[in-house]
């Protein structure tokens, strides 16, 4: 059994019924797993809610199991981005703190936007486009 945290982006599409990831996820559920989500993803779906998807999105990302922004995440989010810059590579901070969140915790982030994230040390499971 394994804990998931979810990219924006998949939740997203969960809550617009597409790309069949609603069907997808009742699967990892079903076979035991915990789907889960962080503050840096609550913010981005509120940010892009309409008014007709609102209790569909609270339901939603109620149902899910919730992972705070410590100060260590914070921390490793902001030394990733940083890290990566470095090596001329361009991260969003949002980005940068999903991956802390799940690095921080050891979950497996499930991505459709593999680029978005490079950190070795980040697990990934990645999904069709």
């Amino acid at each position: 059994m394994a804990t998931f945290l979810l990219d924006t982006s998949v939740i997203i599409d969960i809550i617009n019924d597409k790309r069949e990831r609603r069907q997808f996820l009742k699967q990892l559920l079903a076979q035991g797993h915990i789907l889960a989500c962080c503050a840096i993803n609550v913010a981005e779906v509120y940010a892009g809610m309409r008014p007709k998807e609102e209790e569909k999105t609270k339901t939603l990302l109620g149902a899910l199991e919730y992972y705070p922004i410590t100060r260590h995440a914070a921390e490793t989010g902001g030394s990733l981005k940083r890290d990566h810059s470095k090596k001329g590579i361009t991260l969003s901070l949002t980005d940068a703190m999903i991956a802390a969140v799940a690095i921080q915790h050891q979950l497996t982030l499930i991505t459709d936007n593999v680029k978005d994230f490079p950190m070795k040390e980040l697990a990934l499971y990645p999904l069709p486009n």
